[in-house]
């Protein structure tokens, strides 16, 4: 079971939390997966058999995220609290502000805070499908930086709170400058440690936590991976959320674009690449999107681990 969430032996069904920031600070490298909730009986299979594999890589923490537009809340809040109960695995919950007023926001983060759930990632997220841009509930939040000063001002230093970054820039805010402001508010306003969104050019995240630096953050920045399985679905992701592929990887994908299993054979040599690559350049930790799928991950954080890495 891992040192980070230990069940408490006094009492069945409590866990001992540990907030994920203190794991950076040990100076220990952080190996974290992220988790989405199912929406059918088969997501859910498959999410329980990506758990029960993972598992046994001993991560130091996973996440459960909100569907688009919220749409998921009270299955990440009984997700995140089965995996925190029950697999003993420390678990941070995604919250975001999308069609949530403050009252909504403060109920659910009691709610969470009952169920033992301590570290969470406060996000302005994105909005439902069939809205082009985000809308400002009334009585919500506009910006992730608002929703995080609302909880500090709540709970202090109760809680521990990540916060997303982007090394390519938002998607809706493409001045790298601007959104280095963005992200500067955001600290301020008191995030204790950052996850990028995907990206695979390593370039785009030394580049990324050079200016951060240079802007006054000094929190940890943790690189978030997206091993390449399926082609297609990662050019859908990629442009959502703005990422870049690398003409040479882009080309060597189009080559295997009708061979899935050579596809998925470089997006791993990809990744391995890349978390080698971070990691000897003092990257943290990796922060796994795993698409609630385990091989990939399970291979590329076995290599490391032979290779001493992890």
């Amino acid at each position: 079971m891992p040192t980070s969430c230990r069940r408490a032996p006094a009492a069945l069904g409590q866990s001992k939390t540990m907030k994920i920031s203190d794991l950076y600070a040990s100076g220990k490298r952080v190996f974290s997966f992220e988790f989405f909730p199912p929406k059918t009986e088969s997501g859910a299979a498959a999410l329980a058999r990506a758990i029960r594999d993972l598992k046994e890589l001993r991560p130091d923490f996973v996440s459960v995220t909100y569907g688009a537009g919220g749409s998921t809340r009270d299955r990440t809040v009984d997700l995140v609290t089965r995996i925190q109960r029950e697999e003993g695995i420390c678990a941070m919950a995604h919250l975001t502000a999308v069609a949530t007023t403050r009252g909504q926001m403060a109920t659910l983060i009691d709610r969470l805070l009952e169920a033992g759930i301590e570290n969470m990632i406060p996000l302005r997220g994105d909005p439902p499908a069939d809205a082009q841009d985000f809308i400002q509930p009334p009585g919500g939040f506009l910006y992730a930086s608002e929703l995080v000063a609302f909880i500090r001002e709540r709970h202090g230093d109760r809680l521990c709170l990540a916060g997303a970054g982007y090394p390519e820039g938002h998607p809706q805010c493409r001045d790298l400058d601007q959104d280095m402001a963005n992200l500067v508010t955001k600290v301020r306003a008191g995030v204790d440690f950052i996850i990028t969104q995907l990206f695979f050019d390593n370039r785009h995240y030394f580049d990324f936590v050079a200016r951060a630096r240079k802007a006054g953050i000094t929190i940890p920045i943790v690189p978030g991976i997206m091993p390449i399985t399926d082609t297609a679905q990662i050019d859908r992701i990629t442009r959502m959320c703005g990422a870049t592929l690398p003409p040479l990887l882009r080309a060597e994908l189009d080559r295997r674009k009708d061979d899935p299993a050579a596809s998925m054979q470089l997006g791993l040599a990809q990744a391995t690449a890349q978390c080698i690559g971070l990691l000897a350049g003092g990257a943290p930790g990796i922060h796994f999107y795993t698409l609630n799928q385990s091989p990939a991950t399970r291979m590329i954080l076995t290599a490391l681990r032979i290779a001493n890495l992890g």
